[in-house]
């Protein structure tokens, strides 16, 4: 089974964005998915597109409608998740704590400006 895809696109002083990966990280629960977490600062192009959105969240298609920015929006997600069949969010709540760092949220490299995070 393939895990979810998610595209973060983030900075790497954005306190936000934080909270968006460690949102994602407390949905997700025991079940694996995937991020690609994009610094736009390293491309001017991705400056010009979303400079004062970030965090802005993608899921798979990043030719379809963004997710959600500034705040993580636990129904969208819950939406996106919910029309993979083999994926079924364990968090209740976008607020919730993350888990430990041993939970299964990959930290995918990206093609531009990964911040390397592990979570």
């Amino acid at each position: 089974m393939r895990s979810p895809q998610f595209t973060l696109y983030s900075r790497s002083y954005c306190h936000l964005c934080d909270d968006m990966l460690a949102g994602l990280q407390a949905m997700a629960g025991a079940q694996p998915l995937t991020v690609d977490v994009i610094d736009i600062d390293a491309d001017p192009a991705l400056v010009a597109r979303f400079d004062e959105l970030v965090p802005v969240l993608f899921g798979a298609d990043l030719a379809a409608p963004e997710l959600c920015h500034y705040f993580l929006d636990p129904d969208v997600v819950r939406a996106y998740l919910g029309s993979d069949p083999g994926f079924a969010c364990t968090g209740s709540d976008a607020g919730a704590e993350p888990r430990t760092p041993s939970s299964p949220l990959e930290v995918a490299p990206a093609e531009r400006g990964n911040r390397g995070l592990t979570a």
